[in-house]
């Protein structure tokens, strides 16, 4: 797996929940006149509140950043980023031909995940002067480099010690439900719903939400599912609204927001009988409750 005249990364993310911290591991290996491997690990400290596919992404970047601080390249001809990470080494050639001329939309419209994290991938690679590849390596078959990369990132995420790579402000979760991403299709319907969290997608200057349907005549009742609206729409975690969303489920936009849906229940009440919560019907712009059969 280790090639001659290159410079060899092995790199790993990691994360753990509760609470939510996330961990990267970096090895470098090249190969010496005599054909000997010269090894170099790099222990960094770890990140708080981050997600796997952040920490896989992040654990690329800062491989190919120290490698140019520590001239690692010198002498390479190109450089190697070996990754388990089925969704750094399938994407990476979208975000350097497709995504970064798109404004990091895919084809359907829908926002790209981590598109700072992506480009700045992209900036670092562009940097190294040379040509670099990421190749993807089974993570139920890792060679010793892997391993050892797998074994840092497990460290670093136990010492977590940097900010998290992006913001998320969350309030608790009134359904009972786990969110399911397209569980509620866009068919132009009005619907009430709780915004659970918010985060900002500078790239794309939008807003991710997870939300529940509080609607009791939708047939999506308390699912919990994700749609982008515009920052004009100036939602907020653990307020309610009724909306109006667009038609397309593979690009889920709220398409306007009537008005704010003030909640007189006690959110105690709600979170000891999720079952028989406050979930009411649809209303309409004036509070109005409204027949809807979406």
């Amino acid at each position: 797996m280790v090639l001659e005249n290159s410079l060899n990364i092995f790199t790993d993310g990691s994360s753990f929940s509760r609470p939510r911290v996330g961990g990267i591991g970096i090895r470098y290996v090249t190969i010496d006149a005599s054909g000997n491997e010269q090894i170099r690990d790099l222990a960094l400290p770890g990140y708080k509140g981050a997600t796997n596919n952040q920490m896989e992404l992040h654990a690329c970047i800062s491989a190919l950043k120290e490698a140019k601080r520590l001239s690692m390249a010198a002498g390479a001809h190109k450089i190697v980023i070996y990754t388990d990470s089925a969704y750094v080494a399938g994407n990476y050639s979208k975000a350097m031909f497709q995504w970064s001329k798109t404004r990091w939309l895919t084809r359907s419209g829908r926002p790209v995940l981590n598109a700072d994290l992506w480009k700045e991938l992209l900036k670092q690679v562009k940097k190294a002067g040379m040509r670099v590849e990421i190749r993807w390596v089974k993570g139920h078959a890792k060679s010793t480099h892997n391993k050892v990369a797998d074994k840092l990132a497990r460290e670093s995420a136990r010492k977590p010690f940097y900010k998290p790579l992006s913001v998320v402000t969350v309030r608790r979760k009134l359904s009972p439900r786990s969110v399911d991403v397209g569980s509620v299709p866009m068919e132009r319907q009005r619907m009430t719903i709780r915004v659970i969290t918010l985060e900002f997608l500078e790239p794309q200057h939008l807003w991710k939400c997870k939300y529940e349907v509080m609607s009791r005549k939708s047939k999506y009742y308390r699912n919990v599912d994700i749609i982008y609206s515009n920052p004009a729409d100036l939602l907020k975690p653990g307020h309610t609204y009724y909306v109006k969303v667009g038609s397309s489920t593979s690009n889920p936009r709220i398409e306007k927001v009537f008005r704010e849906i003030v909640r007189k229940e006690a959110t105690a009440d709600v979170i000891a009988n999720p079952l028989s919560g406050p979930y009411d019907n649809s209303l309409d712009a004036t509070g109005t409750a409204v027949e809807n059969s979406n």
